[in-house]
């Protein structure tokens, strides 16, 4: 059993779903293009709706991360969908804000070739789908994480003066919604604007977090804390890699409540006596590591096997997600 403060995510046996949410994206090996690709918009669309997706291309490397940047010409999606495959060869989706024009993909290892699929979505459909690779810097991963807030918080840095007309500002951090294992916080920009975020905060033992946030988001859902317990958030905007400008809010979580401890909407379980002859039973599913940004899980099979599995859970957002697995697989980052 996992900690009221933990997300919430199970697997299940892919055959064993009677529900599930809408899938992500499924991916193709490096090298293949992705099923399904549109090479057109839907013909039933008005020539007045059409969408397009143009230039995915890498606006800066690290050893263990990479930034990706794109344009929406014409139209606008109502959210994007990243997709890659990590070091291990596992499937991996990143779900972005339709406002978002850039993202950055955290967790990568050193000096190894990435192929990323950006697709822009209306509706859960994919309407339009661009491409591109990048290979990771040289080094040992993490080591380019931006400082971790310090006991007391340092004053913000000083606005650039090279530059007067390039001033960006924060505007107000506040706290939008709370749950007992959750907060959200929104900002506004209300002069200039921002390569990318960062939100820096003590966890329940006093460890320091960093949670990296893309320049086109205004609201970030913080998981993983703690019921009731007091969480002071620093908001950092950034310009390549230094600090702009810089805002604070706090918040209490709530109290632990029963009724959330338990995930939405779970499949229902596959009678054990339905067939006696082929049972497969899952072990136990267990966090190996966990960033701000990600979780890696591991599981075992004691008996028998399956031919895949399903992880599915609700993402920042409250929308589901879901991530097949190859049935060989035992373990798997969610980013």
């Amino acid at each position: 059993n996992m900690d009221a403060h933990h997300a919430h995510l199970f697997i299940a046996a892919a055959a064993d779903l009677d529900e599930k949410p809408p899938p992500s994206e499924e991916l193709q090996p490096e090298g293949l293009q992705p099923k399904d690709l549109p090479t057109e918009p839907p013909s039933t669309e008005a020539p007045s709706e059409r969408v397009v997706l143009r230039e995915l291309r890498v606006s800066s490397v690290t050893p263990s991360s990479v930034q990706l940047q794109w344009s929406v010409p014409e139209g606008s999606f109502n959210s994007f969908t990243l997709q890659y495959w990590d070091a291990q060869g596992q499937p991996q989706a990143l779900p972005i804000n339709g406002g978002s024009r850039s993202v950055t993909v955290p967790g990568l290892s050193p000096s190894h070739r990435y192929r990323f699929h950006l697709y822009g979505l209306q509706g859960g459909k994919r309407i339009d789908h661009i491409s591109t690779e990048a290979i990771t810097g040289e080094g040992e991963a993490g080591l380019d994480e931006p400082p971790l807030p310090s006991e007391k918080p340092q004053p913000e840095d000083p606005q650039p003066t090279e530059d007067p007309l390039a001033r960006a500002v924060l505007g107000e951090l506040r706290v939008s919604s709370v749950t007992s294992n959750s907060v959200q916080l929104q900002w506004s920009i209300p002069e200039g604007s921002f390569d990318s975020f960062m939100l820096q905060y003590r966890d329940a033992q006093g460890q320091p977090q960093a949670l990296p946030i893309d320049g086109g988001s205004r609201s970030v859902t913080v998981p993983g804390l703690s019921p009731s317990h007091w969480y002071r958030f620093h908001l950092y905007g950034l310009w390549g890699r230094k600090r702009m400008d810089h805002a604070s809010t706090e918040a209490v979580t709530e109290e632990p409540q029963s009724e959330n401890l338990k995930p939405k909407d779970p499949p229902t379980e596959a009678s054990p006596s339905k067939f006696p002859l082929a049972r497969a039973v899952l072990g136990e599913l267990r966090v190996s590591s966990v960033t701000p940004s990600s979780v890696q899980l591991q599981w075992s099979v004691p008996e028998g096997s399956f031919d895949s599995f399903m992880l599915q859970y609700r993402d920042a957002q409250g929308q589901p997600q879901a991530l097949p697995i190859d049935g060989r697989s035992r373990l798997l980052t969610v980013p």
